[in-house]
């Protein structure tokens, strides 16, 4: 059995248990204090975040992401007061994210996307866009991917990536849209009834705004046909009903009229050799 004298277990407390237990202490603060600074931090940022009116989603991925990137520094600092070597820790965990960038290149694309999507908003859940090669209701955006319901109700679930590199058409974002229609009446029809008649069809919509007011212009002299321009501002969620509805009511009114509408025509001329 080992025997100590006093003196011994006196150096050994002054070499060894004192040192690593005030090491072993300050690590135990430092961790603790420095968790509850980084709580302090995250939900101030996230209150900033949100008054700013930022996406909840958004909000809460971005805390994770500070709190647990805080987090490590806390901790590389208690091991650090406890005597542990942390620059080779560092460079592991500097490699590893290396390694796992470089093998997740498209979900780091679409996760950046992601952020810039929800950070600019350049469109929101129930607008109706065409972006990434789709078209239709966007249900919600996530880090990764846009959920969009198209007309005919199918999900359509397209990489934020694809969508961000490309062209954004929001039909949505705009109160008023401009109906743009193209009405074609016969050489033979009274072209300045015709006129009339449109105006009346476009001032007895109250679906169609009069300010701005309905463009109606003669706009072609083409094959067959004289064409009208005929464009109307309408609120957004009534522009398919209007150019639906509209178009029905220009023709059984010019039938009423007596307003020829011309269609492609082909006369053909049989001629017989003399025998």
């Amino acid at each position: 059995m080992f025997e100590f004298d006093s003196e011994q277990m006196s150096q050994m407390m002054d070499t060894y248990v004192i040192p690593w237990g005030i090491n072993i202490v300050m690590a135990i603060l430092i961790y603790i204090v420095g968790k509850i600074v980084v709580g302090i931090i995250v939900n101030l940022f996230g209150k900033v975040m949100k008054r700013s009116k930022y996406d909840d989603m958004l909000v809460n991925f971005i805390k994770a992401i500070l709190n647990a990137i805080l987090m490590l520094f806390v901790i590389i600092a208690s091991l650090n007061e406890l005597g542990v070597d942390t620059t080779s820790l560092v460079a592991i965990l500097g490699a590893a994210g290396l390694a796992i960038g470089l093998s997740l290149q498209g979900s780091l694309q679409n996760f950046a996307a992601g952020v810039m999507l929800l950070v600019f908003r350049p469109f929101k859940a129930g607008d109706f866009v065409e972006a990434g090669g789709a078209a239709g209701v966007v249900k919600s955006i996530s880090i990764f991917t846009t959920i969009m319901t198209s007309g005919d109700n199918k999900e359509i679930i397209v990489p934020n990536g694809q969508i961000y590199s490309g062209t954004i058409t929001n039909y949505s974002a705009k109160e008023t849209r401009r109906v743009d229609m193209v009405v074609g009446i016969g050489y033979d029809a009274d072209l300045k009834r015709a006129k009339e008649v449109l105006k009346e069809l476009t001032a007895a919509d109250p679906r169609i705004l009069q300010d701005p007011a309905p463009t109606i212009a003669v706009a072609e002299l083409a094959d067959s046909s004289v064409n009208f321009v005929v464009r109307p501002w309408v609120k957004s969620a009534d522009f398919w009903g209007v150019k639906f509805d509209f178009t029905e009511a220009v023709k059984l009114r010019f039938d009423q009229e007596g307003i020829s509408i011309p269609f492609p025509q082909m006369d053909v001329h049989l001629h017989k050799d003399a025998e």
